[in-house]
């Protein structure tokens, strides 16, 4: 008997398999706090590691927060998407022990191709950066199997 699983219950399994192998964000102690079809929350501590020259948070970094948001943002729908590329605006710095937080959301998706947004906010609500992806659908292949 085949159960039909709910477009949450799918968002929900793909975070979970995608979480079990992404080392890089649980390398950066970032935690996938939300997720749902087309939509992804992640969050990370600043921590003395993440600093560069300037005694802020590396550029790079959060632009990685905002790239782990959105690859589980776009793989949300059980279909093995990757980046196709993206830009990203540094706005304000991220300083030691912030927590960031980037929200991803879906702007576009049509056929193999997306879009989608992201914000990049620290504790108090100020944004430090603002991210837009481009994605692409493998096709055929899904994030988990059964």
């Amino acid at each position: 008997m085949t159960t039909e699983r709910t477009p949450q219950q799918i968002a929900d399994l793909a975070r979970e398999h995608m979480f079990a192998n992404d080392r890089a964000a649980r390398g950066l102690g970032m935690e996938v706090t939300e997720v749902s079809p087309g939509k992804a929350t992640v969050t990370m501590t600043v921590r003395e590691n993440m600093l560069n020259g300037h005694d802020i948070c590396h550029g790079g970094l959060i632009t990685t927060l905002a790239d782990t948001a959105f690859a589980y943002a776009c793989n949300s729908y059980n279909e093995l998407t990757v980046a196709s590329g993206f830009s990203v605006d540094l706005m304000a710095p991220g300083r030691e022990g912030d927590v960031l937080t980037a929200r991803s959301f879906e702007v576009s998706k049509a056929g193999r191709t997306g879009v989608y947004d992201c914000d990049i906010t620290n504790q108090r609500n100020e944004r430090i950066a603002v991210f837009r992806g481009r994605s692409y659908t493998i096709k055929g292949k899904p994030v988990f199997t059964a």
